[in-house]
């Protein structure tokens, strides 16, 4: 048995730029959600917009989410100790359920005050919002929708999934304006069951969302192999090695985001310990180079029987 060696590489980048870049990402969405929720705040109170305070508080509570992506991949990327000699991965998918969480519950608020609203039906007492609501609301839409981009990017290229759960934590809000601003405009034409008409149809977007990131983080806690496409990818840089006759067992599982991966080998059994330890270790050694996610990795070496 050898252990990949590359074990402070995330997707090929080295351990501390996958923190760097995560703490960068989440530094610019702080202060771009407290401006943001700062801004709809003011336009809310100003245009006597319930709507577009709620969104501002919405905005405020993307702070909380940011805040736990930053300690969850802080404690994902201690290196390996004693107690963890595995290392810490995992923290990140529990860091990625609790933004699960508080996305389906956020989205389940807006939901639950839409259908409240609906069925009380009481439209006649609400004021129409004003002009400056209608623009902080398109200005919100604007901007959740880049920090959702911005996260997104970030997040694929260095394999996070709690950063990914941000990403769609803010484009949860840029639906949550979408439904402010439809709410808005239909209030000024003289529709206001408008806003809770679209408010049901986003908590439904945000529900799926906040489901998707849930079965994500849950698959790389349990053990859940890797997908289809790496293991047929791995199969055939074992198979290179001329003296690999066959596999005999391949097993991959995920841990936070990194492979492990258990293989049986057969070989011509005529070979003497030492050459047949050779082959395990070029095995490993080849699957160590193309596959920088492959954190750990066992080569079991069987004799092949030959015919």
């Amino acid at each position: 048995m050898k252990e990949n060696k590359i074990m402070k590489t995330k997707n090929g980048e080295p351990e501390k730029d996958f923190q760097k870049v995560a703490n960068q990402v989440s530094f610019v969405t702080i202060m771009g959600n407290v401006v943001l929720a700062i801004f709809k705040l003011i336009a809310g109170i100003v245009a006597h917009s319930n709507a577009m305070i709620s969104d501002a508080i919405h905005s405020a509570s993307d702070v909380f989410s940011t805040v736990v992506v930053i300690i969850g991949i802080k404690l994902a990327s201690k290196e390996s100790d004693k107690e963890h000699p595995y290392g810490h991965e995992r923290l990140e998918c529990v860091a990625a359920v609790i933004l699960a969480g508080v996305l389906f519950v956020t989205g389940l608020g807006i939901g639950a005050e839409a259908v409240k609203t609906i069925i009380g039906g009481h439209y006649d007492n609400i004021e129409a919002p004003g002009l400056l609501a209608l623009v902080a609301a398109i200005v919100s839409i604007a901007l959740k929708e880049a920090m959702f981009w911005y996260t997104r990017f970030h997040a694929k290229k260095i394999d996070s999934s709690a950063l990914m759960a941000d990403a769609w934590h803010h484009r949860s809000d840029a639906f949550s304006s979408i439904g402010a601003l439809i709410g808005i405009l239909g209030a000024r034409i003289g529709f206001p069951i408008m806003d809770s008409l679209a408010s049901l149809v986003i908590f439904v977007f945000i529900a799926k969302a906040a489901y998707d990131i849930f079965m994500d983080a849950v698959d790389k806690m349990v053990d859940h192999a890797c997908d289809e496409e790496t293991e047929k990818q791995i199969r055939a840089c074992i198979m290179k090695n001329k003296e690999v006759l066959c596999i005999d067992l391949f097993q991959t599982r995920m841990f936070g985001n990194k492979i492990y991966a258990d293989i049986e080998i057969g070989v011509d059994g005529s070979y003497t310990l030492q050459k047949a330890h050779e082959i395990a270790e070029a095995v490993h050694d080849d699957i160590e180079r193309d596959f920088p996610k492959v954190k750990h990795i066992m080569v079991h070496v069987n004799p092949a029987e030959m015919d």
